[in-house]
């Protein structure tokens, strides 16, 4: 793994990059609407297209979709307070598991004494709810949780923010990613990129340029001859 004495920062996102809970969130959401009176009829593919992108786009749909909806409940803040409560109820479940590959990364990068910083759109409420669980987590140097920044991803503020806490120049970062609005925001702050998901969004290909490589898990990552360069 020879590439990694190129970076002396090492920049995660954390919802369904290092940990599965991207599945909660939808379901989250789905009982949200439900608890409204709403059936939210999205798949989690659709879900993700319009999550995974930007910022509003879930008020802006989630209300378009159920006119009802924002008339009764104009303030967004009221419905996704009954979202928060849905989602940390699925985390009280317990199972919530790490990404493929994840821990075997992470020890990697630890081994070789590397600066590292989870930097999420997550509340620090959800992020404690999980860190506990896992030891590998327990190895990050350091977490950004949503109240640490004003603007939310696909803003480069929250990455800005990473460099500057750590006084690391953006040549000597990289940043691992699963969302395009994830990958926006690390690009940029100028960082190198790794893009992993499963996912295919019609907005990728417009993003990926030369900094960025792309893996569909670090089990790939892992394996890739990438690793040995």
């Amino acid at each position: 793994m020879q590439w990694i004495h190129d970076y002396d920062l090492f920049l995660f996102d954390f919802d369904g990059l290092l940990v599965n809970t991207e599945e909660l969130h939808y379901r989250a959401y789905k009982e949200m609407c439900r608890s409204f009176g709403a059936d939210l009829d999205w798949s989690f593919q659709e879900y993700a297209e319009i999550a995974h992108v930007s910022s509003q786009g879930l008020r802006e749909e989630i209300y378009k979709k159920f006119p009802e909806l924002a008339a009764k409940h104009p303030r967004w803040d009221d419905l996704y307070k009954e979202k928060t409560r849905n989602y940390l109820n699925l985390l009280n479940q317990g199972n919530v598991q790490l990404m493929p590959g994840v821990a075997d990364f992470l020890h990697e990068i630890v081994k070789r004494h590397k600066k590292t910083c989870v930097v999420t759109n997550s509340s620090r409420q959800m992020v404690e709810a999980i860190i506990d669980s896992h030891p590998a987590l327990q190895l990050i140097d350091s977490w950004m949780a949503r109240q640490d920044y004003d603007k939310p991803k696909p803003d480069p503020e929250c990455y800005l923010r990473a460099l500057s806490q750590f006084s690391a120049d953006a040549d000597r970062a990289i940043g691992f990613e699963d969302s395009p609005r994830g990958l926006q925001a690390l690009l940029g702050a100028k960082a190198d990129a790794v893009l992993i998901t499963e996912l295919e969004y019609p907005s990728m290909e417009d993003l990926i340029d030369e900094r960025t490589k792309r893996f569909y898990s670090f089990h790939e990552l892992l394996q890739s001859d990438w690793l040995n360069k």
